[in-house]
């Protein structure tokens, strides 16, 4: 056995292969594959680099299922994936390609609308109800909370569609930062109040 002061300990370690970074990505490359062939790839995810910060897209076979924002804690939100979803997660860039060009092209200016399949099974009853309707909010536009509640066939549940867009599993993409409060203030957001008036300045510029 060696200490740290035995000149041996240095030679041991000198010995221990160099952590190559690009073997290991082939490995995780084989290793996604796999579990893509084998069906244990449940839920894919990556990150994406944004004006609005970092965020965490995630996806199963139906479509994307989850887009978070730095704030939220991109590690807690696996862990919540793992739980309600499955525990068969694993970082899988390709299969994210599509939703990440369609978010860059909206960040660009270039997309007012996206074209993606969603996995809605985060999002159930009123809130889904909810959610659906800020699909035909028009990029560029916005509605109060009373105007989505109405919208959504329960114009006094003003408070449940704020407590519904709170709680969206897919911010930008549906686009909760279109609802604004009756006095044109922007109101909360998942992502934080920058991230919706930088949101809401991005497509009013357009």
């Amino acid at each position: 056995m060696t200490t740290a002061s035995d000149p041996r300990h240095g030679r041991l370690f000198a010995a221990l292969p160099v952590q190559d970074a690009p073997a290991m990505a082939r490995l995780h490359e084989r290793l996604v594959d796999q579990a893509r062939r084998e069906g244990v790839l449940d839920v894919a995810y990556r990150t994406l680099d944004t004006p609005v910060g970092s965020l965490l897209l995630a996806a199963t076979v139906e479509g994307l299922v989850k887009v978070a924002f730095a704030v939220q804690d991109h590690d807690a939100v696996l862990q919540r994936l793992a739980d309600e979803v499955s525990p068969r997660i694993l970082a899988a860039p390709a299969r994210l390609d599509g939703v990440s060009r369609q978010l860059e092209e909206y960040f660009a200016g270039r997309r007012t609308r996206f074209d993606l399949p969603l996995d809605w099974r985060l999002s159930k009853g009123f809130r889904r109800e909810v959610l659906t309707h800020l699909r035909d909010i028009g990029y560029g536009r916005t509605e109060s909370y009373a105007q989505v509640a109405a919208a959504a066939g329960s114009p006094r549940a003003v408070r449940a569609v704020g407590t519904a867009c709170a709680t969206n599993p897919l911010p930008v993409v549906v686009p909760c930062h279109r609802v604004v409060r009756s006095d044109g203030s922007p109101g909360g957001y998942a992502g934080g109040p920058d991230a919706k008036r930088a949101l809401l300045a991005l497509e009013s510029a357009a």
